[in-house]
């Protein structure tokens, strides 16, 4: 009979390190660009959805941080910024659902943004007409509802 070694030392180095950072990067660390109230609101990306560079630039979408990405404007406007100021603007009976819907409104504009050029269905531009109309809105709600139907239009879904 031959001993068999535990299955441990049978992994590679690289198969371990690469568990390891998976595990590092579970629920609790996924997600640690996302304003702490949103965090619980929003699933984070499939598994394989993104590669390192998407990543980048979606973590750039909701924080403003660049990192070391190249051809990038670091700052304002951020998703995170975004959301905390239409939750300030909403009358405090509304201030859960405008959170929520602006949290769970996120994923959608900014992993469709965070696409590659040639593919993608929402730009810089249509990042700065969403902002445009959420700012102009003198309900928080309709204009969360609005950009919400501009942003499922561009990606060809609705409601």
């Amino acid at each position: 009979m031959i001993a068999r070694r535990p299955l441990v030392h049978r992994l590679t180095p690289a198969v371990l390190l690469l568990g390891g950072l998976l595990l590092a990067a579970g629920p609790s660390g996924a997600q640690s660009y996302l304003r702490a109230d949103c965090a619980r609101l929003v699933a984070p990306p499939r598994p394989g959805s993104q590669d390192v560079l998407t990543a980048r630039w979606y973590r750039r979408f909701w924080t403003g941080d660049c990192g070391d990405l190249s051809r990038c404007l670091a700052g304002s406007p951020n998703w995170n910024e975004v959301v905390g100021r239409l939750v300030a603007r909403s009358p405090s009976a509304q201030r859960g659902a405008v959170l929520a819907r602006a949290c769970q409104l996120g994923p959608l504009i900014g992993l469709e943004w965070t696409r590659p050029r040639n593919v993608r269905r929402i730009d810089s531009g249509d990042l700065r007409s969403f902002k445009s109309t959420l700012e102009g809105s003198r309900n928080v709600m309709s204009g969360l509802e609005r950009v919400e139907a501009q942003a499922r239009a561009k990606l060809g879904r609705s409601g």
